[in-house]
């Protein structure tokens, strides 16, 4: 029994010894393997709040420099975990393979997600719009309040929030209303064949002249858009600033109608036209 226990003391004492050799042995390649972490934590730090200070001081868009700023801080993440498996001895050409496949099996299974954000890569980098600009999309239209890289957050008129994702987004059509310093309505008035035309028209024509958010250059126009079975159309296009636009529409249509009224211009129904 005492031999017995002797034989397993002595195995005890060789594995700890074959321990302490291979630890001994390893230690350098752990040691190196630690410094090159903690030295490539500060140095990603580092680089990435250096990266993000100067895209600030060259005013880049800060939805972009956000973007850029955190894929640079995940790349060298990673090139550093890579570094770092590589000092410990361990192989990096079967774990970078096992990454690969993995990530072929989380992209198969995101592909909406994956096609979201290419949209909002797109979107960012080719800047159809930006944070601020009145849009039309996807059969809505608000302000753009955010740019996500996934999806774009719009504020409607009636303080309403819509996310759009950002793959349909940037494969649609999109309406900037915001990019021109100025913008032109396209404003209908209906009147009677009973009216004389010229007259209608001077009158329009004097109520955009005094109005002050009405610009004159480009000039106001007041033609004749359509002959319709019931009424003369006319089409009356004031230009204003981007900021004016709604309440100076608002305002021309109001006058106009006083103005016919006064003049004993009979309004018609508006019929729409099928022929359009």
């Amino acid at each position: 029994m005492e031999k017995k226990e002797l034989h397993y003391i002595h195995s005890f004492a060789d594995y700890v010894d074959q321990f302490i050799k291979a630890l001994i042995d390893y230690s350098p390649k752990l040691i190196t393997a630690v410094i090159v972490l903690f030295i490539g934590l500060y140095a990603v730090r580092l680089i990435n709040r250096l990266v993000r200070k100067i895209m600030v001081k060259r005013e880049i868009d800060p939805t972009l420099s956000t973007f850029l700023a955190d894929s640079l801080l995940w790349a060298m993440r990673f090139l550093l975990f890579v570094t770092f498996i590589s000092k410990l001895g361990i192989e990096t050409s079967s774990f970078v393979a096992i990454l690969g496949a993995i990530g072929l099996a989380v992209g198969l299974s995101l592909q909406g997600s994956l096609s979201n954000f290419a949209g909002g890569v797109l979107i960012i980098l080719f800047k159809p719009f930006r944070v601020g600009d009145s849009i039309e999309a996807q059969n809505v239209a608000g302000t753009v309040s955010e740019i996500q890289i996934f999806v774009t957050k719009l504020i409607t008129g009636n303080n309403q929030t819509i996310f759009i994702p950002n793959g349909i987004l940037s494969n649609g059509v999109i309406t900037n209303l915001s990019l021109g310093k100025n913008r032109r309505a396209n404003l209908l008035f209906n009147i009677s064949y009973d009216t004389n035309i010229k007259t209608a028209k001077e009158i329009v024509m004097q109520v955009m002249q005094n109005h002050p958010k009405v610009l004159d250059n480009p000039a106001p126009t007041v033609v004749v858009n359509l002959l319709t079975d019931s009424a003369i159309q006319l089409a009356i296009r004031p230009w204003s600033k981007n900021i004016d636009f709604t309440v100076m529409c608002s305002d021309v249509l109001e006058q106009c109608k006083e103005a016919f009224d006064a003049a004993g211009i009979a309004i018609q129904p508006f019929t729409k036209d099928s022929s359009k």
